[in-house]
């Protein structure tokens, strides 16, 4: 291929895009937050009701990005923030959103973000390519078969289309990161893939290295020996926490009465199901939702708890808890144990979590991602010992159980990572390169 090529890599937490041009350099757009450029944006939209006029027609004005996380900031919670909204793509009951008495749909908000990457690459990579390969998942979040992954797939399509992307090809986003890996080897390998993002851990067994690339495209086609993948990664492990830690303390498993009598009742276990959900907590923040959440809220029989859960959604606190969350998952990789701690005006959460803990929460979806790459390798004929080495990347890889998957059956000594936010992306531009 004589013309630069695109890799996005459009995720459910941070996205980021590359450009490579014909001579396989590879550079990434930054993306400043808070006065420090970054090589990935965070995926979220923000709609701020100062940017309103009276009389406006149509989508509200919406800030994305890095620079959605500073204008919420600066608003102190004021307005709808939405992130993870890769994880509706498979949803067929979800459409659109209610933003400001305007309907948005799941596209448009997709490529309110996709546009802002289009648009970093234009303002800083010298200009824009017809050519883009897009990242996607082996199986989408909560997609339950191949039609739902091709409705997923379908979706971002119209999405990529509606920030200005025409020539479009989708590629796994493992073996993005399998291109990535390659760049840095002189010889071939073989190579097992583990690539998790914030809502699917996915895996692909590949053969990689110069002489794979001299070979050319049928070469390339043949080299990727399996994938596998499931519909689970940091967005579940976050949930883990929310549902042993948080929920509880705001009410969760506690009772509202009866609007005749005294007669009560548990609180619907739906508000909880959206509070471990990030795509879904933000989308309780319409008329409606709101409306039922303070009419439950007047018939709890402990409303100091639930008040905090209607608090943390009036208030739009979905980022503030993500981040005390993910303060603490971090914190966990490093060490025994750690507190989860988030705290605003009429919330205080402060809570001790230990490491063997939160593993014990998040046991079924680690079996799950032991269960993939056990199919991987079955399905393949691939023994362990053939492999030789392990690449993983993304967010999650460096939680130390999920480590622990892949040390326990292939050796600390052939594992490797590195640009756990942007592997994909840049591989993804290479593959566009060779294909």
């Amino acid at each position: 291929m004589t013309t630069s090529c695109i890799g996005l890599d459009f995720g459910t937490t941070n996205s980021a895009v590359a450009l490579a041009t014909p001579d396989r350099r590879v550079q990434l757009a930054r993306f400043p937050l808070f006065g420090q450029a970054r090589d990935a944006a965070r995926s979220v939209v923000f709609f701020d009701p100062e940017d309103l006029v009276d009389g406006w027609v149509g989508r509200p004005p919406a800030v994305v990005g890095n620079k959605a996380i500073e204008r919420y900031i600066d608003c102190d919670g004021e307005g709808r923030f939405i992130q993870s909204t890769k994880s509706w793509l498979a949803s067929r009951g979800f459409d659109a959103t209610d933003v400001f008495g305007k309907r948005v749909t799941l596209q448009e908000l997709i490529a309110l973000v996709v546009s802002d990457l289009r648009w970093a690459v234009e303002q800083q990579l010298g200009g824009m390519t017809p050519k883009i390969v897009a990242g996607r998942p082996v199986h989408f979040a909560r997609a339950d078969d191949a039609a739902d992954d091709a409705f997923a797939e379908g979706r971002l399509r119209e999405a990529l289309a509606l920030a200005g992307f025409t020539d479009i090809s989708f590629v796994f986003e493992p073996v993005g990161a399998a291109w990535h890996y390659e760049s840095r080897l002189d010889r071939d390998e073989l190579v097992l893939i583990g690539d998790f993002g914030g809502g699917t851990s996915d895996f692909t067994l590949i053969r990689v290295g110069p002489g794979v690339r001299a070979g050319g495209e049928q070469a390339r086609k043949d080299a990727v020996l399996g994938t596998d993948g499931v519909g689970l990664a940091g967005d579940a492990f976050d949930a883990a926490i929310i549902r042993n830690v948080v929920a509880p303390l705001l009410g969760r498993e506690s009772e509202q009465r009866g609007a005749m009598g005294s007669a009560t009742f548990p609180l619907p276990g739906w508000v909880f199901v959206h509070l471990e959900r990030w795509h879904q907590l933000s989308m309780l923040k319409t008329p409606a939702s709101l409306r039922r959440l303070r009419r439950m809220l007047s018939q709890a029989v402990e409303p100091e708890l639930f008040g905090g859960l209607v608090h943390l959604v009036e208030d739009d606190l979905g980022l503030q808890l993500y981040r005390a969350i993910e303060q603490a998952k971090m914190e966990l990789s490093r060490q025994d144990h750690t507190r989860l701690v988030f705290v605003d005006d009429e919330l205080v959460i402060d809570a001790p979590i230990t490491r063997s803990e939160f593993e014990s929460w998040i046991a079924p979806e680690l079996g799950e991602v032991e269960q993939a790459v056990d199919r991987l390798l079955r399905a393949t004929g691939i023994g362990q010992d053939a492999v030789d080495r392990v690449f993983l990347t993304g967010g999650s890889s460096f939680v130390p159980a999920v480590r622990g998957i892949f040390s326990d059956r292939f050796g600390e000594h052939r594992i490797a990572s590195g640009d756990e936010l942007t592997s994909v992306a840049q591989g993804l531009a290479l593959h566009g390169l060779d294909g």
